[in-house]
């Protein structure tokens, strides 16, 4: 059984374009009671947290537990509360270079051992007008992503381009879970649907 510790529509359909049809149970983790010492520390320690959480509630399978951040001059910058915070956010970040960092933890359940990593991908954005970024704000799409944005979605219009891995900027780097799924004993394949 493979467990999607996280509400994000974005990384269930992933998760399922690649193979997998992963059991979702959101861990309910206050995201704004941690803190580290740097925006992909933080990824880390609040994917840890949500697959942790969740992995402590069942006796089997694998549970995956993701966080994304926007990095930009160092700072961590996550989903944003409002509107404006998204019109002032996309202000910051037009014509810049940010970093999306996501936290990626594994839980195997039966024996505890849990594999963890970052993964990063450099974002470059557009140059949005100050209307269109105030209508992109309006459609509410900004509001439930870390960074404010998408590339899937509306916000796809205003970002550049990106360097690494795409997935990543979705939520969740196929290759490095891969990886922690290798570092567990787990190949990929037998656990496609």
């Amino acid at each position: 059984m493979i467990v999607l510790a996280s509400a994000s529509a974005a990384r269930l359909a992933l998760l399922r374009s690649a193979g997998l049809d992963p059991k979702v149970i959101v861990s309910g983790v206050d995201e704004e009671a941690f803190t580290a010492h740097s925006p992909a520390a933080l990824s880390l320690v609040l994917a840890k947290a949500k697959a942790t959480t969740v992995a402590a509630g069942l006796d089997e399978g694998l549970v995956i537990g993701c966080d994304s951040i926007l990095e930009l001059d160092g700072r961590a910058y996550g989903k944003p509360a409002s509107a404006q915070e998204v019109v002032e956010r996309w202000r910051l970040m037009r014509g810049r270079t940010g970093r999306l960092v996501t936290g990626h933890c594994v839980i195997d359940v039966p024996t505890g051992r849990q594999a963890a990593e970052v993964a990063t991908t450099v974002v470059h954005f557009g140059q949005p007008t100050e209307q269109e970024i105030a209508a992109y704000a309006e459609t509410g799409e900004p509001l439930n992503l870390a960074g404010a944005f998408s590339i899937e979605g509306r916000g796809g219009w205003f970002v550049d381009g990106i360097e690494g891995d795409h997935g990543n900027v979705l939520g969740l780097s196929l290759p490095l879970l891969r990886s922690l799924l290798d570092e567990l004993g787990y190949a990929v394949t037998p656990l496609w649907r």
